[in-house]
């Protein structure tokens, strides 16, 4: 609105900076229930009492050295009262590395039912996927000759170890070609 004296209100001249003033703005950002990092005292969390996800102390051990190795890098999901929903795993970790508080990401306005839900799917999506058991060879073969501990990336010797049998050299000739036209396309 003009003031009658040749300048704009503030409140107009803010309006028509805003995207939603704008025919051309872009579309507003999704709104996600867990949108953002926080750091919690591990003392405060909740381990749901119906996971039904299982993890052994072979597991733990291994998700302690990925924390060693990367750092903690996919926060605990929470609900608002401190109860874990994902990342069972990854706090016992925390618990066996005398971590004091860990990165959260707090799920709001969740139903019970959709929590729980919620707890099942995180798991089970992820072992829905599959490998590409060439590219899988090659990346293990890679990370070999540059001597990065294999055993920090969560597969069995024996898993590593038929990866890197399974490696002809035409198979990764192979895949490398592949992968290079994928760079350059």
């Amino acid at each position: 609105m003009n003031t009658g004296d040749g300048q704009v209100s503030k409140k107009t001249a803010l309006a028509a900076k805003s995207p939603k003033a704008r025919k051309d703005a872009p579309p507003s950002r999704p709104v996600w229930p867990a949108d953002k990092v926080e750091r919690r005292p591990v003392a405060q969390l909740t381990p749901y009492a119906r996971n039904a996800r299982k993890h052994s102390p072979k597991q733990v051990d291994q998700i302690v050295a990925s924390i060693k190795q990367w750092g903690f890098t996919v926060p605990v999901l929470v609900d608002e009262g401190g109860t874990i929903i994902a990342g069972h795993g990854r706090v016992m970790a925390a618990n066996k590395m005398g971590l004091q508080e860990v990165p959260v990401m707090v799920a709001r306005g969740w139903t019970e039912p959709q929590r729980r839900a919620y707890v099942l799917a995180d798991n089970q999506l992820a072992a829905n996927s599959s490998w590409d058991q060439d590219l899988l060879a090659v990346e293990m073969g890679d990370l070999k000759a540059a001597d990065f501990n294999l055993t920090t990336i969560g597969f069995s010797d024996r898993e590593i170890s038929r990866g890197l049998k399974s490696l002809e050299p035409e198979t990764a000739a192979s895949v490398l070609s592949d992968d290079l036209q994928f760079r350059i396309v």
